[in-house]
């Protein structure tokens, strides 16, 4: 067995987004195959829950949307560069002994991911991004609002796409893992529900604040 969250955006309350664990029977093994099983399994102990309407939001998602909703498919402008969102969030990090890596917005996104030097260079510290330092906490706050910055401009195309009450990513364990771009996506909308978008996407601080403060 295994547990892994359905991400449910919140129009109204403290937080944007509740968190509600699925517990289904896993498939394990590493092939795409068994990532597939995994997914029609949580989706279906999911709905077994009342979640009728679910999108797995990752490279391995059955629906073409889903994977252009990837962290690994998304671009995003960084000065006068386009590039990957996960390469610029890999290049933000800032090293107790190294970084922040600029390189590495010029690599395809799983390189930049696996550079030694992530792992290689001390305790991670901040982010800094365009010249702006960032805090580590709310542990997640920072990938959060890239991945909302890289969707913001394409809002309307969303909105138009995705009509589903909660989302997954298998790839997320959260026992092991803090970044989660279903989490993420489920606080775009949200936001956008609250008609917060523009003002969270330019003020990091207010963005973090509708985080739980962990």
């Amino acid at each position: 067995m295994a547990t892994r969250p359905v991400f449910v955006p919140q129009e109204v309350g403290t937080f944007l987004v509740s968190e509600v664990p699925i517990d289904f029977k896993w498939n394990p093994g590493m092939a795409p195959s068994q990532k597939k099983k995994n997914i029609a399994a949580l989706h279906l102990a999911a709905r077994e829950r009342g979640f009728k309407h679910l999108l797995e939001i990752s490279s391995k998602s059955e629906e073409e949307v889903g994977r252009r909703l990837s962290a690994f498919s998304l671009k995003i402008k960084v000065g006068d560069i386009d590039t990957y969102l996960e390469c610029a969030y890999q290049s933000s990090k800032v090293f107790r002994e190294g970084g922040p890596y600029r390189d590495l917005l010029h690599v395809k996104p799983r390189e930049a991911k696996k550079d030694p030097r992530l792992q290689s260079s001390g305790d991670l510290v901040a982010f800094d991004f365009e010249g702006e330092r960032f805090p580590l906490s709310p542990k997640n706050a920072f990938y959060d609002w890239l991945y909302i910055k890289a969707l913001a401009p394409h809002l309307d195309w969303i909105l138009d796409r995705v009509v589903y009450e909660g989302f997954t990513d298998i790839e997320f364990n959260p026992k092991k893992s803090i970044n989660c771009q279903a989490r993420a996506f489920a606080e775009l909308l949200a936001l956008s529900e609250r008609g917060k978008i523009q003002e969270a996407q330019q003020d990091f601080s207010l963005f973090a604040s509708l985080l739980p403060a962990v």
